[in-house]
Parts: C-alpha cells; structure tokens; sequence
C-alpha cells in the first residue's frame, strides 16, 4: 500500500511538470497568436485531445505494467468500420457502438493472451496485432469508407452539453473511472505491483497474469471508444483511420510523466501529456507551420520527454 501511494505520489509530481510545461507552451502560443486563447479555439483543442487522451488513458494501464502497446491505432480502426457497417446497414446506433466497444476490448485481451499465455513480447505481440487488425480493417472494408450512418451515431462526436462538447464529457467519465480504479482499488495496486518489480509481486501472491490481460482489455476498450468518437465525429469510418495513433497516445503517457519501464505515473500526467500534444498540434496550425515540420517538432518533444525520464530513473 505504501509503495503504492508513493508511485502515485511520485506520478502526481511528474504531472505537475509537465503543467507547468503546458502552460508555458500555451503563454507561447497566445503571445504568437491571438486566435490561440479565443474560447472556441479552446473548445476545439479539447474536443480534439478527448480522442486521444481516451485511448492514451489506456495506454497508461498497459505502460504501468511494464508494457506496451502499439495496435490501438489499428483497433480503433477495425472496430469503428465494424460499428459503421452494422449502423449502415441499419442496425440501432447504440447496438452498433456497443459491438465495436466489444470486439476492441476482444482484441485487447488477445494482445493479453500473446503476452502472459503465449510469452510473447508485448512490443511483437502489439506489432502483429496491429497489422493484422489494419489488414482485417481492409478486407472488412475492401479498402472504401463506410458513411451514411444516420442520425443516431451523430451524438456521440458531436453534441454538446451546454456549450462543452460531449466527447470531453467522455473523456472526464474515463478519466474518473481509471483515477479510481488506480488509486483506491486492489486492482491498481496489482497494477503498479507488476510493473515495479513483477518476480516480486508474484511472490506476494498477485496474480499476474490476470493483471496484464486486464490492462490490454481496458486498452482495446479505450482504442475502440476512441474510434467510435472520431467515427461519429466524421459521420465516416475510413479503412485508414487511427494511422499513427499509437504514437501520439505514447507520446502523451510519456510526456505525462508515466514511465516506459512501469510502476510508476498516472492518468493526472496523461490528460496533462494529452493536453500537450493537442495544444502544440493546434497552436502549429494556427501559425501555418508545415505538416512535415511538425512531424519534426513532435517527434523532438518525444525524444526529449524519454530522455528526461532517462534521466530521472
């Protein structure tokens, strides 16, 4: 219990750096344009982030234990063009979303099974999930779009409650819910348990193996809610959605101060990396810089980020 409060504590602490980060970058950013700090351009940014702080909540299990995972963009992919298809083809919105949230926590636990029960690698047993969810996104689809969803998937990406945007109301829910869960549950110390030292958690009688078949579930289950926000969003599911996701959802875990290594961080530094990665993709756009800079830019900040965390360990 102890260790616990001190990897959340440890974890609090790394967030907060990365806040004053984010509020550097954002002084930054409205100094070099005043469109930055308008309240729709606010809105906009966190209706973006939600997306990508969903999925990297999920991450943030996964990376606890000493894992990886790097099919969610493919995940994402194969159970939004799932949900699509049934919507398109008539079935009710809420029946067609609760089975792509389905087969993406199916697939997260078949990451699991690799890992614990097949004694593969996270990083193969992602890598090969990843590809053959992108190649089943591809023959599902035969490589075409699946749009005309009708009304009732509209919700979810794009109502309001109020003047906030209902995907950042998802992203609270998730958020709550993976804050408790790690902080007040058994379940969350297992969590950290295992990615501390996990010989040793085993030897104290957790159950390892289970712990890491949750995490992968919980990240399939976050990658395909992700998809479905950015389905409805589109009112489409292109075969080629979610390509590179995996990255800025690391990215956002690592910049949050969670290490690679595991046993220590939390989803405060998360949403705080999210944050990050939106703000800069958005303060980039507003200042016209180039798409292929910013691929540069990005990619600099997540090096930075692993060093630092290098470092620190």
């Amino acid at each position: 219990m102890e260790q616990t409060k001190n990897n959340n504590w440890s974890g609090f602490l790394r967030g907060m750096q990365s806040f004053v980060g984010l509020i550097a970058l954002c002084a930054i950013l409205s100094l070099l344009s005043p469109r930055f700090l308008t309240a729709s351009n606010i809105l906009n940014v966190l209706r973006q982030t939600s997306l990508n702080a969903v999925m990297a909540i999920g991450m943030t299990f996964v990376i606890l234990t000493g894992g990886i995972d790097l099919s969610v963009g493919s995940v994402l992919a194969f159970s939004s063009i799932v949900a699509a298809g049934l919507a398109h083809s008539g079935v009710n919105a809420i029946t067609a979303i609760f089975a792509g949230l389905i087969i993406g926590t199916v697939l997260g636990f078949i990451n699991g099974l690799a890992v614990t029960k097949g004694n593969v690698p996270p990083f193969i047993a992602t890598l090969a999930m990843m590809t053959m969810a992108r190649g089943a996104t591809l023959v599902y689809s035969n490589g075409q779009p699946k749009t005309g969803l009708g009304e009732g998937f509209y919700f979810l990406g794009n109502a309001r409650i109020g003047s906030i945007p209902f995907p950042v109301i998802v992203l609270l829910v998730v958020f709550i819910i993976a804050y408790y869960i790690l902080s007040e549950t058994a379940t969350g110390r297992y969590i950290y348990a295992t990615g501390s030292n996990e010989n040793a958690a085993k030897l104290t009688g957790i159950k390892t193996d289970r712990v890491k078949l949750l995490v992968y579930s919980i990240s399939g289950f976050t990658a395909a809610l992700s998809g479905m926000m950015v389905t409805s969003m589109l009112n489409s599911a292109p075969p080629t959605a979610g390509t590179g996701a995996e990255l800025d959802a690391i990215a956002a875990v690592v910049l949050g101060g969670t290490s690679l290594s595991g046993g220590q961080g939390g989803v405060v530094g998360t949403i705080v990396g999210a944050l990050i990665i939106g703000v800069l993709n958005n303060g980039l756009n507003l200042l016209n810089v180039s798409s292929y800079y910013q691929q540069l830019i990005k990619g600099a900040v997540i090096l930075m980020a692993v060093l630092i965390d290098r470092r620190r360990r």
